[in-house]
């Protein structure tokens, strides 16, 4: 039995017990695929995933490809390859948002579950300049960081042309503007249901009269940007504006509970609170927080690093959370669990111990979960991996 056949029986043996499915009866399908390569289509790096699912079972993984290398700025578009056959084979790479010597990146997409409608936000700022210049306000509003959308109504082939929504949800004092990355959450019950939300993170101007630059670790906060009519307004929802140096919340992805409740999960950035993951919940999906960030003792194996969660369906079913599992170092990317609604989460399985990043966890059907993160041999952006994990029995 191969390492990679030994990972699926255990993560099958694990999260069974947990589901509300019952073991497939369809074909299993490939274990793993990768979509995107560094150094071929024309670009040098791809960065950033974000997955979704559509309404046709179209699987569509998203990316950042960067022409000039690695780093986070200069010219970058958003990427994008389908598949259709639950992630085992891609179609060819199309750009959704290009660059043109910009920033284009942060993918954050998500399905308008009453329409089938693939909405897709993200920023863009000049690729002149970098994410240290723009938190110490040394641009302009122009090169700064700006916010879009864009929407696609026949199962990811074609997306309207990004379209500005700065004003509506980046208040002026803000300087850093991030969504996600990863997919974002179409709210299924409650209220506020069919509501489409954005989990994302900004820095903050110093006060008037403070000596700080605005780089210093203690003005990223978090906050959530939604839509109630299938993305084409959009608002301003909760905002966490401690800037207190404590929590330090940047990228953020979010789930819904069964309970109904929204969890979010931020990585800290460099806080002084212990370990690197904060957790939040909303009672009123997404305009304000039940309370303010905590750090999430838990996950204190994750490293300052993007991460990515899912919840399954089903009552007793457990919230899925991923990212890499060295505290120091990016590498071995994980799969943890939680059943008591993200208060407290355990490991599940170590998917590898290769160097990793960023992550993006998907529900592919009933029986099957995917994660489609960064991976490599001697790093961790040399390949985007998409690994399909069972949520029923191993056969």
């Amino acid at each position: 039995m191969t390492p990679l056949s030994r990972a699926l029986l255990v993560a099958a043996a694990v999260l069974a017990p947990l589901t509300a499915v019952h073991p497939a009866r369809s074909e299993p399908g490939c274990a793993s695929s990768v979509p995107y390569t560094a150094g071929q289509g024309g670009y040098d790096t791809y960065r950033v995933p974000a997955a979704v699912v559509t309404g046709r079972g179209t699987v569509l993984a998203f990316a950042e490809g960067r022409h000039d290398g690695a780093r986070d700025s200069g010219d970058i578009d958003v990427v994008l390859r389908r598949s259709t056959d639950g992630g085992c084979t891609w179609g060819p790479l199309t750009v959704v948002a290009a660059g043109r010597g910009d920033t284009r990146g942060n993918p954050a997409p998500v399905v308008d579950p009453r329409t089938g409608t693939v909405v897709l936000v993200t920023t863009y700022n000049s690729g002149a300049v970098t994410e240290a210049q723009i938190m110490r306000g040394e641009v302009t509003p122009a090169q700064s960081r700006r916010v879009f959308v864009q929407r696609s109504r026949d199962d990811g082939r074609h997306f309207t042309p990004p379209r500005d929504i700065t004003a509506a949800v980046k208040p002026p004092r803000w300087r850093w503007y991030a969504t996600g990355p990863g997919h974002a959450l179409a709210v299924t019950r409650g209220p506020h249901a069919g509501r489409l939300l954005v989990p994302a993170d900004h820095s903050a101007a110093p006060p008037p009269g403070s000596p700080d630059t605005g780089q210093e670790p203690r003005y990223y906060g978090a906050h959530a940007l939604y839509s109630d009519d299938g993305g084409r307004t959009w608002r301003l929802g909760f905002v966490d504006d401690s800037y207190d140096g404590v929590t330090n919340a940047n990228e953020t992805s979010a789930a819904q509970l069964p309970d109904g409740r929204l969890y979010f999960s931020a990585r800290d950035q460099n806080g002084s609170a212990p370990g690197n993951r904060l957790g939040a919940w909303s009672s009123d999906a997404g305009e304000t927080l039940d309370g303010p960030y905590a750090a999430q003792s838990t996950l204190n194996d994750v490293p300052v690093v993007q991460g990515s969660v899912l919840q399954l369906p089903g009552a007793q079913a457990p919230l899925l959370f991923s990212a890499p599992s060295v505290p120091a170092a990016r590498r071995s990317m994980a799969l943890w669990r939680s059943t008591d609604g993200g208060r407290t989460f355990t490991r599940a399985l170590t998917l590898s111990d290769r160097p990793a990043a960023y992550s993006d966890l998907v529900r592919i059907d009933a029986n099957t979960v995917g994660l489609l993160y960064e991976t490599g041999t001697k790093g961790p952006y040399e390949t985007i991996e998409f690994r399909r994990l069972p949520t029923g029995a191993a056969r």
